[in-house]
């Protein structure tokens, strides 16, 4: 009984979320009928960032967000409700169209407009915050019981997350690090509980998700830098003599320094490769389901109203699909840059006689 109660929830909420990201589309052209669907336009709003957080169903209205803008005249701050209208505060509005489209410019004396340093609080940044205290508040939680219980088994949510943890370490990190593991374990968890957690946030329509997190190339590239910068800050001598005098016949080292070419250029690809996998994965996973969302649209200005009401079924159990789909793929991308990472960071601590056997 419990386990069918569970499945009828997981579906409503799920249904509610493919309904959520119908709401979007219909929203984002004027509602049904009233103007061309652009589907780019539509996916490219959804999939980026926003001064203000959306609410559901109700698209007319944003949770107001922190502006912090460093203009001509100093530092302002003030909330996003006050420009997302199109008004002007203290010479700061929202562009539309040119080159900062979406993005707050300073309105000078003259009429011309200059992009200030900004540091504002947008959807994608607030919801970074969130994940970060969701991954605290996880780690605590498996902590707080342990503490209180010793080493008595979890139960429930506990068990569940004690499960993920020994997978990941036990039969990940553990086996490719060796006896390095209880040093970049910690690192390596949190990289995987922080990029889950992201993903699944931004299944969510409704606050506190909805911002296409790991379908941002600026957030992928900084979790690629820190293992680069983790990797390569920790490796030993012999890995870095490898690159610089690798173990190969002298002609392909000297004098022309093929092989160290080929080598240093390995160590920029492998952050490349972890930034962009994570990247198109994700984002093309929320694309997808905004596309057949757009399809009761597409199909109602192409063909009419009635076209465009019989391909909602089909529209919503496609994107009911990709959802439950995308929710698996939350999972495997972040073991996949997590096993990677490892892959990575154990390369770079083999030592002369381990490289020897």
């Amino acid at each position: 009984m419990k386990k069918a109660i569970t499945a009828i929830i997981a579906v409503v909420i799920i249904a509610l979320m493919a309904l959520g990201y119908a709401d979007m589309a219909k929203h984002s052209h004027g509602g049904e009928g009233e103007a061309e669907v652009n589907p780019q336009e539509i996916i490219f709003e959804h999939l980026g960032d926003a001064y203000g957080w959306e609410v559901p169903f109700n698209h007319s209205k944003r949770i107001p967000l922190p502006i912090i803008v460093w203009g001509k005249d100093g530092l302002h701050c003030f909330m996003s409700n006050r420009i997302t209208d199109g008004q002007t505060y203290e010479g700061f509005k929202i562009a539309q169209g040119g080159d900062y489209n979406n993005k707050v410019v300073q309105v000078m004396d003259d009429g011309t407009e200059v992009r200030p340093w900004d540091f504002s609080i947008t959807k994608n940044v607030a919801c970074i915050l969130i994940a970060a205290l969701l991954v605290i508040a996880i780690v605590f939680k498996v902590r707080n019981w342990y503490k209180r219980n010793g080493m008595k088994a979890p139960r429930r949510f506990t068990a569940a997350l004690e499960l993920v943890v020994d997978f990941v370490y036990t039969d990940t990190i553990r086996p490719i690090m060796g006896k390095e593991a209880p040093k970049y374990g910690p690192y390596l968890l949190t990289v995987f509980f922080f990029i889950l957690t992201m993903n699944l946030l931004g299944l969510i329509v409704i606050f506190p998700g909805g911002a296409n997190l790991t379908g941002n190339l600026a957030v992928t590239a900084v979790l690629a830098v820190i293992t680069f910068l983790v990797t390569n800050l920790t490796g030993t001598k012999h890995y870095w003599k490898e690159m610089f005098w690798p173990d190969v016949p002298t002609a392909l080292k000297c004098p022309v320094p093929l092989m160290q070419v080929i080598e240093i250029f390995g160590i920029f690809t492998k952050p490349i490769a972890l930034m962009i996998r994570l990247f198109a994965n994700m984002m093309g996973g929320h694309m997808v389901v905004i596309v057949f969302m757009l399809l009761i649209f597409i199909f109602g200005n192409m063909f009419g109203t009635g076209v465009g009401a019989a391909m909602t079924p089909l529209s919503v159990a496609l994107s009911l699909f990709m959802l439950l789909l995308d929710v698996l793929v939350s999972f495997i991308q972040a073991y996949v840059f997590t096993i990677l990472s490892t892959m990575f960071i154990s390369m770079a601590h083999v030592h002369e006689h381990e490289h020897a056997e």
